[in-house]
């Protein structure tokens, strides 16, 4: 890299270390690069204006937003929660399963780990402490059951993954769908293992007028997911065209049919979503403009010749770079790493033979694990501030969690077949790594 370059990143750091905004950092450093290479600061404004409207993929990440903001708003997310307690809230530790099943049913509305942690998260961690279990352990467990949201279709990351890869949306959403499945499963064990030690509440079963008014209820809530990815995947509307029937219908239930919704309340919604957009799409139209300067500089073609001199196989070299993630993501924000760094990684990938989509839905978990890991998870500050809970005791039920959900994404790694199933049944041909000479 040149000198230039160098001060570039120096002073991202910098600055993201000092606490500015990611975006801001990235723009500022790149208008420094700009101005010590001579080049035209308008640059600048048209890589990031070009990179965000031009992309009818990224319209996706506003409309999924404003979604979920629907869903937390409208009390919609209430009435999941009390159907996934219909499901499993008669077992040992019934509440705590209840919680995962709740992320599941509303990843399939949001596709952001934080819209999960704000709106259900919070609520999750008041009736786990009311009856009975530990304040910690309560935000923990809704700490690590929200990064179900962004693996299990719709996801907001793998929408970005999709643009900065050039990789079809349709196909990650559909490799994300049983690692979503196996990450509330690996949790639920843990909660099975705990209960047992810990003699967690039971809840008391529901009526059978109960259960059949809380379906009732749910079930139109519960028909978004179906009707979104059945569109996605039989042609009808892209991925994008989904989020906004998405949004349409979480509208049309919040007015019509569960009348929890005002007009004030959609004022809110909307200033919550162009605020929560506004960010990401700072942090977007920065790392457009770094990913310009990361290509003049040729920085991913030198490192996939450095990587070649490694002589890696593609085993390894997801090895490696999972590690890598799992250290970063405990420091660095998720977004910079999707946007920065996996771009200059793909050409290596595609030397290597590696899947898009496999290396995609498990870069994906791997960066969601990021945001429970202390120091910097961003989740445990999240819940923290929403339950009043001391980050100290989150962080010290969190690892029984952290050590099953790394242990299951190496399971992702090493087994493609796991991620690549579901895309394959409809019609994808996966990449095959080259044998091991």
């Amino acid at each position: 890299m040149s000198t230039s370059a160098y001060i570039m990143f120096g002073l991202f750091f910098l600055w993201s270390f000092l606490g500015m905004p990611i975006g801001h950092a990235m723009l500022c450093a790149a208008i420094v690069y700009l101005f010590m290479t001579g080049q035209d600061i308008g640059l600048l404004a048209s890589q990031s204006l070009n990179g965000l409207y031009s992309s009818f993929v990224l319209m996706a990440v506003p409309l999924f937003i404003f979604s979920a903001e629907i869903m937390n708003a409208s009390k919609i997310t209430d009435r999941l929660f009390e159907f996934a307690n219909l499901l499993v809230g008669r077992f040992r530790g019934g509440l705590a399963h209840v919680n995962i099943v709740a992320s599941v049913i509303f990843s399939g509305m949001s596709g952001s780990a934080l819209a999960d942690a704000a709106g259900p998260g919070k609520l999750e961690v008041d009736m786990m402490v009311k009856a009975g279990y530990s304040p910690g352990f309560s935000a923990a467990l809704s700490t690590t059951s929200a990064i179900i949201g962004p693996i299990i279709p719709p996801s907001i990351p793998m929408i970005l993954y999709g643009v900065v890869t050039n990789t079809s949306i349709g196909y990650l959403f559909m490799g994300g769908v049983i690692p979503g499945l196996l990450l509330a499963a690996a949790q639920s064990v843990v909660v099975v293992y705990l209960s047992r030690k810990r003699n967690f509440p039971t809840e008391t079963p529901p009526t059978i007028d109960h259960a059949v008014r809380a379906t009732f209820t749910a079930l139109p809530a519960l028909m978004i997911p179906a009707i979104m990815l059945g569109g996605i995947y039989s042609g009808v509307v892209t991925p994008t065209e989904a989020a906004a029937v998405c949004a349409a219908i979480g509208l049309l239930l919040a007015f019509l049919w569960y009348r929890s919704f005002t007009f004030r309340d959609l004022y809110g919604v909307l200033v919550e979503s162009a605020r929560a957009t506004g960010v990401v799409a700072i942090t977007i139209a920065g790392a457009l403009v770094m990913n310009w300067i990361v290509a003049a500089e040729q920085i991913p073609e030198r490192m996939g010749t450095w990587m070649s001199t490694l002589d890696l196989s593609p085993i390894m070299f997801l090895l490696m770079v999972n590690v890598l993630f799992l250290f970063l993501g405990a420091f660095l924000d998720t977004l910079l790493m999707l946007l920065i760094i996996v771009p200059i990684l793909m050409p290596t990938v595609v030397q290597l033979g590696i899947d898009p989509v496999h290396f995609g839905v498990t870069a994906v978990v791997n960066m969601m694990i990021g945001l429970v890991t202390p120091p910097m998870g961003e989740l445990v500050f999240l819940i923290a501030g929403v339950s009043g809970i001391k980050v100290a005791e989150i962080t010290k039920e969190l690892w029984i969690f952290l050590f099953v959900l790394i242990a299951l994404l190496f399971v992702l790694v090493f087994v493609p077949e796991i991620t690549l199933w579901l895309p394959e049944q409809m019609g994808y041909e996966p990449v095959r790594a080259a044998p091991l000479p």
